[in-house]
């Protein structure tokens, strides 16, 4: 049973919570349309206007007046119709680094009566693209098409429009959001590789590979004998009803299931070019393996995912940043994710110890097969065997594919 104590509680914070919505919407209402500066002159002219009787100081009547005009002024300027709709559109949502975007903006006015002039502020990124939009007949558009040259590798939101009018003194303001913000995906540079070939061991838990084989898990079929054939594989039943020899095939079964990590720590990296070749070694190295049909885990800080296309790995690339949090043991948060790998890959910048990375990979299943990509920007390329996995040193990204192919 409710009493009236606990009643009255419950009424008051419900009084409360509408009075601060209600207080809220009346913040916005006046924050939306005058500007700070504008609430300034318009108090100072009140403020001028009430002194001037009791002190009688001309200065304090002109400043009023003049002030009380230019707030009247800007007012009339900054009414007209701003009923407009608009459209963004990108030439291309999925680019490389290097290649041009297009940005297409269709603003038109949709109302019976013409609209009045404005200005057009699209963000595109950090950067704002600002430009002036001109008065509308009913019915009328106008088109604006904006173009820039992808610099760097990013996720890069474009829009929403942002509509402004107002008056030239900056004291009244009428804003409105217009379209919906695009997404373009800025890729990283990639170069094409050979088939990859390592960490490919067979399996009795892997896929078939379609490759025929004598020795295997997988039973395919049977085949006449001929000369050097190891006669443990003779079916000796078909062999007897057949009256020649027959050989049992199989389909080789194989583990691909590759794992690639990159090391996204800054300190890491000489360089910030440095740490972009890194990025697209990583991301070459996953589209080739998507390419091959082989199952990709990628780990990239607290970032891990399995793509299952090439496209949603150059997506996932786009927005990888430096972060000084990561684990200097990549090791520890690749293996909680793809423990049973059969191929292990580390991206990891020149500023990275390697005795480090001997600790590191000294985790890792014996049974896979370990290496790690050193970027060393401009270095030669070199590749060096330990114990537990192979070392190569990637001075530029065109060394990448000779790499992979010496190590298949």
């Amino acid at each position: 049973m409710t009493t009236p104590l606990v009643a009255s509680s419950r009424l008051r914070r419900r009084a409360g919570r509408r009075l601060s919505r209600a207080a809220q919407h009346v913040r916005h209402a006046f924050s939306a349309y005058v500007s700070p500066w504008g609430w300034a002159i318009g108090i100072a002219s009140m403020v001028c206007l009430a002194l001037f009787p009791l002190l009688g100081w001309v200065e304090l009547l002109v400043f009023g007046m003049m002030t009380a005009m230019m707030m009247f002024s800007a007012v009339i300027l900054s009414l007209g119709n701003t009923r407009f709709e608009a459209h963004i559109g990108a030439s291309q949502r999925r680019v490389t680094v290097g290649d041009c975007v297009n940005i297409n903006v269709e603003i038109s006015n949709t109302g019976k009566t013409a609209t009045t002039n404005a200005h057009g502020d699209l963000p595109i990124g950090q950067a704002h693209e600002r430009f002036t939009i001109p008065m509308l007949a009913s019915g009328q558009s106008k088109h604006t098409e904006l173009a820039f040259r992808t610099i760097t590798r990013a996720v890069l939101p474009i829009g929403p429009l942002h509509i402004r009018k107002g008056d030239p003194f900056g004291f009244i303001r009428h804003e409105k959001q217009l379209a919906e913000q695009v997404t373009v995906f800025i890729h990283p540079k990639t170069v094409r590789l050979s088939a990859l070939n390592a960490g490919i061991p067979r399996d009795l838990e892997g896929q078939p590979s379609g490759q025929i084989v004598d020795d295997d898990l997988d039973f395919y079929g049977l085949r006449e004998y001929t000369p050097g054939d190891d006669v443990r594989n003779v079916h000796w039943l078909s062999s007897a009803k057949t009256g020649s020899l027959m050989i049992r095939q199989y389909e080789a079964t194989r583990r691909t299931d590759t794992s690639l990590t990159l090391d996204i720590n800054p300190d890491d990296y000489a360089s910030a070019e440095e740490f972009e070749i890194a990025v697209s070694a990583h991301a070459s190295i996953g589209v080739q393996c998507l390419v091959q049909n082989r199952p990709v885990y990628t780990h990239a800080g607290q970032s891990c995912n399995r793509p299952r296309n090439a496209m949603e790995l150059l997506d996932e690339a786009s927005g990888i940043v430096p972060n000084r949090e990561d684990p200097p043991n990549l090791a520890d948060s690749t293996l909680r994710h793809a423990p049973d790998a059969s191929f292990y890959c580390f991206t990891v910048g020149s500023m990275k110890a390697i005795d480090l990375v001997k600790r590191m990979t000294k985790a890792l299943p014996r049974s896979s097969r370990c290496v790690v990509l050193q970027v060393c920007s401009g270095a030669n390329r070199v590749i060096r065997q330990f114990s537990n996995f192979t070392l190569a040193t990637v001075g530029e990204l065109d060394d990448l594919p000779i790499i992979m192919e010496a190590l298949a």
